[in-house]
């Protein structure tokens, strides 16, 4: 009843033992199966230590073997977070989920090309979820991120935001109007992440436990447009779609997340009619996600 994650998952927290990453994997570990989930630790200088009982090692490598995780959770500050990121590809995991906001574009852009080079020579693809995103949830089951775990609800909706806080909001709704939700992931608004739009809605569109999809996104960029190209040919079920900054204006970055409108088809408006062009039902009041979405049940 999920994509990418689920009760059995077993992960990893790089940077564990820093204020953010404490913080947040104690959360984790009291909602649903996380003392179960949450295994091992990742800092060089406090190998062989414990924190929340959860054993730490020098390397994800080392963390992996000993604990079987197939995922990390990165919270490692920007210097060092994308070098965190390609520890954990190294280490041949599934996923890497980071949360790290500020990474250098410079650093991600290394990255990414060492990720593609890997799996070109044939080694094994680990999936990116981020960076700057809050992470993915499985409700009442495991949930990896620094989203509130109290405002989701097992449900059969699928959510895949770029933005985190709409993520909140749309989970809110659909919680509030007592759909509940199959899996909620939010991909993060970074000029250069991992998973896109069009990866999220394959994986729901595959997923016998996922009815209807809430799709999010922000101006700048092609993403949104591509995903819903994708959909229009293969999207087997409804799409709401919702895209924030409306009132932006052309050439002016807005926010952290690295959007810009160049003044193309990636402005919000250009971005709503190819959506609706591609058989969304479009809104232009993130109030209306949840409503509009149980309409189409």
């Amino acid at each position: 009843m999920s994509i990418l994650i689920d009760k059995n998952t077993r992960v990893i927290t790089q940077g564990i033992t820093g204020k953010t990453g404490q913080f947040h994997t104690e959360k984790c570990m009291e909602y649903a199966n996380g003392k179960t989930c949450f295994v091992a630790g990742v800092n060089p200088r406090k190998a062989g230590e414990k924190i929340f009982d959860i054993p730490i090692y020098a390397t994800v490598k080392e963390a992996a073997a000993a604990s079987g995780a197939t995922v990390s959770v990165i919270y490692v500050p920007p210097a060092g977070a994308a070098d965190a990121i390609w520890e954990a590809v190294e280490a041949d995991l599934d996923l890497a989920i980071c949360i790290t906001e500020g990474i250098p574009v410079r650093d991600m852009l290394l990255v990414r090309n060492r990720m593609k080079a890997k799996v070109a020579a044939g080694g094994k693809e680990t999936l990116l979820l981020g960076p700057n995103c809050p992470g993915l949830i499985t409700p009442d089951e495991i949930k990896i991120g620094i989203m509130p775990g109290h405002i989701h609800k097992r449900g059969r909706i699928g959510v895949v935001s770029r933005s985190g806080t709409l993520t909140y909001e749309a989970v809110g709704q659909l919680t509030d109007l007592g759909l509940g939700q199959s899996t909620a992931v939010g991909i993060g608004g970074d000029p250069i992440n991992g998973l896109k739009h069009i990866d999220i809605m394959r994986l729901f569109n595959d997923d016998a436990d996922t009815d209807a999809v809430i799709m999010i996104g922000e101006i700048g960029g092609p993403d949104e447009a591509e995903a819903a190209l994708w959909c229009k040919e293969h999207m087997k079920k409804p799409v709401v779609g919702f895209i924030a900054g409306v009132t932006a204006p052309a050439g002016k970055r807005m926010g952290h997340a690295g959007a810009l409108i160049s003044g193309g088809a990636d402005t919000a408006e250009a971005k709503l009619a190819i959506m609706e062009a591609c058989g969304f039902t479009v809104t232009r009041n993130p109030a209306e996600m949840g409503k509009l979405l149980k309409s189409l049940l």
